[in-house]
């Protein structure tokens, strides 16, 4: 029988997750994560639910100091043609803000999505389901890793295929996270793009519709 879970537990789990940051490298500490408690993330991430039991996802655990700054030099790249594409306030803005801690990080991890080459149950009709997957054995991790007090960035700001040369990856893979790992120096009491004033938190009843999107209050 499934193991019954208390209140306590359940507001335990809701405190994790809003206390959950994308941690940035002006935060992260140069303290070694033990492979044993990377080991309990990736524990983590493999019980995450996947479309059809497919379990698409494939890990690539990044220690070497030049895989991760052929990364960062793929980060550079991206990071300029990526401001240029907002107003100029926002540019200056942008040019405040540290994205990223690829090598400040102890450990980088690159999640994979593995397409399938048979039908997946579930997947028919969706095509998208099995990265879907992938996500949320990533939220999985981000989730495990707040837990036990390790903060997780996730770097969007590089080119795939830049990031699949750096580790080798076949090429039927396909990136869908480049996370850094590592213990920090605090975590932050609200999301710092907030903080920053980048945007400003949707609230439920803006997201939130009964039955339609046209429904009346």
């Amino acid at each position: 029988m499934s193991q019954p879970f208390s209140l306590n537990d359940s507001q335990l789990l809701m405190d994790i997750m809003r206390l959950r940051r994308d941690v940035r490298g002006n935060h992260f500490l140069a303290t070694p994560v033990d492979d044993s408690v990377l080991d309990k993330l990736l524990e983590a991430a493999l019980h995450a639910p996947s479309v059809g039991y497919s379990q698409p996802w494939q890990f690539v655990v990044v220690r070497d100091d030049t895989i991760k700054q052929q990364v960062h030099q793929s980060f550079t790249a991206a990071n300029s043609a990526g401001k240029a594409q907002f107003s100029t306030d926002k540019q200056l803005q942008y040019s405040k803000l540290k994205l990223e801690g690829i090598l400040e990080a102890p450990v980088n991890l690159a999640v994979f999505y593995q397409n399938q080459t048979a039908p997946v149950l579930g997947q028919t009709s969706m095509p998208d389901m099995g990265r879907f997957s992938v996500v949320c054995a990533i939220q999985n991790l981000w989730l495990m890793a707040r837990s036990l007090n390790i903060g997780v960035g996730w770097v969007s700001i590089v080119d795939p295929e830049a990031i699949k040369h750096a580790v080798d990856a076949p090429a039927s893979s396909e990136l869908i996270g480049y996370l850094c790992i590592g213990y920090v120096d605090e975590f932050l009491d609200e999301p710092e793009l907030k903080t920053a004033g980048w945007a400003e938190q949707k609230h439920k009843q803006d997201v939130v519709f009964q039955n339609s999107f046209n429904s009346a209050e």
